[in-house]
């Protein structure tokens, strides 16, 4: 709260000087009907007035009103904020235990001001941010003011440096117990708190997180959409412990896993086909060369097949990696669509490591013959591949029968359901 206001240089010195001119005033004046030392009651409303000035200023940054940040203040020796808010609750504590010499009142007295001060930045539109790492940050201001001040007292060896210590115990606690009750109530009926803090932090990890990440997906795309492709814009998702990147660029959008350095997919803005000369060999080749390159450990083993697609207009060639472990499918997927002009205009990619699998002994004939009696039909098609149930990777007949399809493990012969 302290930092947004000091960018506001000359508005806040001039309404900090009214005030202040005020608000002293008014205690001069006091003091003098009481027959009392002027000094301490004009530099304490002083204080006040700067930390009234400071906090309630108008400004344009902060949460919603009707919000205030419930995050734990983690941050709290290490913030620039928080370390000017300490700052600024420090000389009015200091000076109200030398003026009225009642420690425990004073911390109270401050450390509630502060909620009040809170609370007004929560329900009021003045662009001001509620934070429970401010209030923190003015308490412990407080208490160091008071500390130093108590300490001062102490050196001046008078005999009773603080006045019916006892007593001001009791009055202490007393006022911290029903201030914190009142503010307790006001925020929960008024206020909707929101964790700014763990946000910003998440925010932050993924940042750091994503050091590097641009430049190698900004290279990943000007290897594919050709010279002059421009990054236009990026975003980076944490998953777990890995980062799904994206990039938008001027001549399509890319995005892949960090720190993994693994393209997940990419497509070419307007990802039709265009006609040209290119051979199916020749397609299978641009593909093959791009993926040696990102895609080396998917390539690797892999079985690649060609097929045409689409018409003369957007004439394409479907260029597709698969690997077979023991004639099961294994998970890795890598798909590219290659232009006849030999332009890639887009490519999806699953890079999943070749899960370990129990021997498969159900053979295609008996998962055919038992899916077509369960289905009540033919069996048209058999396809035996890897696929996780319940967590675990089993080898399982994809079987094909009366227009549905018929999951059995190629291990026991049940049924089964792939997890999705």
């Amino acid at each position: 709260m302290t930092k947004a206001s000091i960018s506001a240089v000359p508005g806040l010195i001039a309404t900090f000087l009214v005030l202040a001119a005020v608000l002293a005033g008014l205690a001069v004046l006091a003091a003098r009907k009481l027959d009392r030392p002027v000094m301490l009651p004009a530099l304490l409303t002083t204080s006040i007035a700067e930390i009234l000035t400071v906090t309630l200023l108008p400004g344009t940054s902060g949460v919603e009103a009707g919000q205030c940040d419930s995050g734990l203040p983690v941050h709290l020796l290490t913030s620039s904020s928080s370390l000017l808010n300490m700052g600024l609750f420090i000389p009015g504590a200091a000076i109200s235990v030398l003026l009225f010499r009642r420690p425990a009142t004073t911390v109270a007295s401050f450390i509630v001001f502060s909620g009040l001060v809170e609370f007004s930045q929560a329900v009021t539109p003045l662009g001001r941010s509620c934070s429970a790492t401010d209030l923190a940050a003015n308490a412990t201001g407080a208490l160091m003011g008071t500390a130093l001040a108590v300490a001062w007292l102490r050196t001046r060896r008078q005999p009773q440096p603080l006045r019916r210590p006892g007593r001001d115990l009791i009055w202490g606690a007393g006022l911290a117990a029903v201030g914190a009750a009142a503010l307790v109530g006001a925020f929960n009926s008024r206020v909707h708190a929101v964790d700014v803090v763990s946000a910003d932090d998440h925010r932050q990890a993924v940042i750091d997180s994503a050091d590097g990440s641009d430049q190698w997906l900004a290279a990943a795309a000007g290897d594919l959409f050709g010279d002059g492709t421009e990054i236009q814009q990026t975003g980076a998702e944490k998953d777990g412990p890995h980062l799904k990147v994206t990039a938008t660029t001027n001549r399509g959008t890319i995005s892949g896993w960090w720190p993994e350095r693994t393209l997940e997919q990419a497509w070419a803005t307007g990802n039709r086909g265009e006609p040209g000369k290119l051979s199916r060999a020749q397609a299978a080749r641009v593909a093959h060369a791009f993926a040696e390159r990102y895609f080396r450990d998917s390539v690797t083993g892999s079985e690649q097949a060609t097929r045409p697609v689409g018409g003369e207009a957007d004439a394409a060639y479907l260029v597709t990696f698969r690997r077979r472990h023991q004639g099961v499918l294994m998970p890795m997927r890598l798909d590219f669509t290659v232009t006849r002009a030999g332009r890639i205009i887009g490519f999806t990619s699953k890079t999943v490591k070749d899960p370990v699998l129990p021997q498969a002994v159900v053979t295609e004939n008996a998962a055919r013959e038992q899916a077509a009696e369960a289905a009540g039909g033919i069996a048209t098609s058999a396809q035996l591949m890897a696929k996780q149930v319940g967590g675990q990777w089993r080898p399982l007949w994809l079987v094909g029968a009366n227009n549905t399809d018929v999951w059995l493990d190629a291990v026991t012969g049940a049924k089964a359901t792939p997890d999705k």
